[in-house]
């Protein structure tokens, strides 16, 4: 009897530890993310402020995969998926470059945003897909960078 109790204890106190075990789509997370590391990919947790017209409610903290530009890039852009497959830009208009659009169209639907600075270019990202979509994510950036 005695060693039920203390197996019972000891299992107690163990317990929480399950706790810090992490979930399925957590370590589906960390592979993707290593994968993106090992695609030549940055990833970050950013903080977002939305525009109020985007659709559906993208979260506060989006995972940012980035790339730096190559030498001599200094245009600026940025393109938000309003609904799966249409990408606007910052004024809400219709994205204008067909080949940009055609690459924009190969993207998954989680897909929130995607924008070109000087020393970056960065797309913002829901995380619901597989290396395969991460794969057409890094084809993108790297033909925009």
């Amino acid at each position: 009897m005695t060693w039920w109790i203390v197996l019972l204890l000891v299992g107690a106190a163990l317990s929480p530890l399950v706790w810090l075990r992490p979930s399925p789509r957590q370590r589906g997370q960390m592979a993707l993310r290593l994968a993106a590391r090992r695609l030549g990919l940055g990833m970050q947790l950013s903080q977002q402020e939305w525009p109020h017209w985007l659709a559906g409610s993208p979260p506060a903290s989006c995972a940012q995969y980035h790339r730096g530009r190559r030498p001599g890039r200094s245009d600026s852009w940025t393109y938000w998926q309003v609904a799966p497959g249409q990408w606007c830009n910052q004024w809400r208009e219709p994205c204008a470059d067909a080949p940009m659009l055609e690459r924009l169209l190969g993207l998954p639907a989680d897909v929130y945003k995607v924008e070109a600075g000087p020393q970056m270019v960065a797309l913002y990202w829901g995380e619901r897909g597989g290396e395969d979509e991460l794969r057409r994510i890094a084809e993108l950036l790297a033909a925009v960078a």
